[in-house]
């Protein structure tokens, strides 16, 4: 008997325990956080991944970039037009590295981005092994937070952390670096959990009523109350909460660089853009208020010009998410430190009814001077030369102010913000704070993948197009429709523009000899044309705008040509010129 329960006796085998990749767990972990699309390049330290990652084409959609900068820049745009988080992938050392202006440029512009670069094995750490870089202590000044995953285990938690920190807050970029035995490691199946707090991290202030009634007695008994609107409006949602706020208490709106589209411009109550080379009567009007709200902006120094001279004669009210913003630069009277969409709701309530008519006008009258000294020759130019106004100005009418626009870095950035309509949030892409040349075609590509029913239009100029034109070969591989319109005038045109005006004409290194770009574009299957003529711009315009494919349009500028009105290094926000000054 006992034999027989001996050999008919089984033992119950134990249950089979499943384990995955830290590889894996990080590709889940993105599908979990609602990653579709993201950028970038393989190597050596990040290739586990990308082997996972032929397994997921259906949940992932992965970008091959031509450059590592590019990938960055791409998750910038796809950010900045969709509202969530652009997410970049490279390999360890050059990888790596090549982030960093990207990263730099989401951290001053406020960008949403999660980079995850591979590293090498743990136990090649601090040996100077082949592409190893300490990258945490590289990105640490350029990013809101970065994290190196040595195990498997610790990957799930480094990237909930990573989600919840670059979209909270004050937005920025955030790094993962993953040792490439992290990524081979395997462990028990798990549950992703997204977080939703840290302890010692608190993205939110709380709204404090005390703050918000010394702004709005401020408010109410302004003569000369100013708005100048920030891309804070835009983060926040609240565009419509600003729209009404305006419309009830009667107050104008100025946009900065990155604030614009925040407020529609062919709303009564906008009154312009702000800056170095913003409309002479936003800038000149800054010094005239008696109240100046800041709203979800940081006093910028291309804003405020010379700090000594900025609206002495106003009491200042800063409403802004980031406690360090306030009082930095700008001594303020009253602030209110909370999301702008929270302010301007608590606000709304706490404001009196009122009609500033008058003030507005003031502005209007002060648009005809630039009109007549700017405006006026830039539309209707006298010369044969094409200006860049007037290909803008075409632009903006051709698209009625909804395309997407995408630009670089310089003149024709300058030119677009001041001419570009924008009458949508979320449709103007550019560097603003770090000022990247390069940034705009990788970005407009990122913009068109996050929002594709919508135009997009990148706008650059011949230098800036240079630094990341390899990207015309991602644009190729996948099919992206994105319009690119450079503006070409043989030179690096903002820099020139300050070698005439105060370094008497000494042109040094900055005229280029450039290729032929429309048979670049045509090596990479793109539809090119090149423009010289005025009588061509409006046929060529329309005929890139109608392509249903990409489009390169090429138009040829006066290499001369300069963005006025400009308020020049030093000078305060009222010292603006016109023109080139008389000597």
């Amino acid at each position: 008997m006992d034999a027989l329960l001996t050999k008919t006796e089984e033992k119950v085998a134990a249950p089979t325990i499943k384990k995955i990749k830290g590889s894996e767990i990080l590709l889940r972990c993105l599908v979990a956080e609602g990653v579709d699309v993201m950028f970038g390049y393989p190597g050596g330290a990040i290739m586990p991944v990308y082997d996972a990652l032929y397994s997921y084409a259906d949940k992932l959609t992965h970008i091959l970039v031509r450059h590592e900068q590019g990938a960055v820049h791409a998750a910038q745009g796809y950010a900045r037009v969709s509202g969530k988080i652009g997410v970049a992938l490279a390999t360890s050392g050059p990888g790596a590295t090549n982030l960093v202006t990207g990263l730099a440029d989401a951290l001053i512009d406020s960008t949403p981005v999660v980079c995850i670069t591979g590293q090498v094995f743990a136990h090649l750490l601090g040996t100077d092994a082949f592409q190893e870089i300490d990258v945490i202590n590289t990105t640490l000044p350029v990013t809101k937070w970065n994290v190196q995953v040595t195990e498997a285990k610790d990957i799930a938690d480094a990237v909930a952390k990573a989600f919840y920190i670059a979209k909270t807050g004050r937005q920025g970029p955030v790094l993962i670096d993953i040792t490439k035995n992290a990524q081979n490691e395997l462990i028990e199946e798990f549950e992703y959990e997204k977080c939703e707090s840290i302890r010692t991290y608190k993205p939110k202030p709380t709204l404090q009523l005390s703050q918000v009634e010394a702004a709005a007695k401020l408010i109410n008994s302004a003569k000369r109350p100013y708005i100048l609107a920030g891309q804070g409006v835009l983060l926040s949602g609240a565009t419509k909460e600003l729209i009404e706020f305006s419309e009830k208490t009667g107050i104008p709106v100025a946009s900065t660089l990155l604030g614009l589209g925040a407020f529609p411009q062919d709303h009564p109550n906008y009154v312009g853009y702000l800056g170095m080379h913003g409309n002479y009567s936003s800038n000149v009007n800054t010094n005239e208020c008696d109240v100046l709200i800041g709203l979800g902006m940081r006093f910028d120094d291309r804003v405020t010009g010379n700090v000594s001279k900025y609206a002495k004669q106003a009491k200042i009210i800063h409403i802004d998410i980031d406690k360090a913003e306030i009082n930095k630069i700008i001594k303020t009277e009253a602030f209110i430190l909370a999301d702008a969409k929270d302010a301007l709701t608590a606000l709304a309530a706490k404001c009196e009814a009122n009609k500033h008519t008058e003030w507005i006008d003031s502005f209007h009258q002060l648009d005809k001077i630039e009109y007549e000294k700017v405006i006026q020759h830039e539309f209707s130019p006298t010369s044969k030369e094409l200006m860049m106004a007037e290909v803008i100005h075409r632009l903006s009418n051709k698209t009625n102010g909804e395309a997407i626009v995408v630009t670089d870095v310089g003149q024709h950035q300058m030119v677009t913000s001041r001419y570009y309509k924008f009458k949508n949030p979320r449709t103007n892409v550019t560097s603003g704070g770090a000022g990247t040349m390069g940034f705009a075609l990788p970005a407009a590509m990122g913009a068109k993948l996050a929002i594709p029913h919508k135009q997009v239009v990148a706008v650059i100029g011949d230098g800036g197009y240079q630094m990341t034109i390899q990207e015309l070969g991602t644009i190729m591989q996948y099919n992206i429709p994105v319009k690119i319109l450079v503006l070409n005038n043989n030179f690096l045109g903002m820099v020139r523009q300050w070698q005439q005006l105060f370094h008497e004409k000494r042109y040094s290194f900055t005229e280029m000899q450039n290729p032929n770009f429309v048979k670049i574009a045509e090596a990479y299957n793109i539809n090119a044309k090149k423009v010289e003529k005025r009588e061509e711009l409006d046929a060529a315009l329309q005929e890139m705008l109608d392509s249903k494919t990409s489009y390169f349009l090429e138009v040829v500028v006066g290499k001369e040509d300069n963005v006025f009105p400009m308020v020049p290094a030093g000078a305060g926000v009222g010292e603006v010129i016109l023109e080139i000054p008389k000597k």
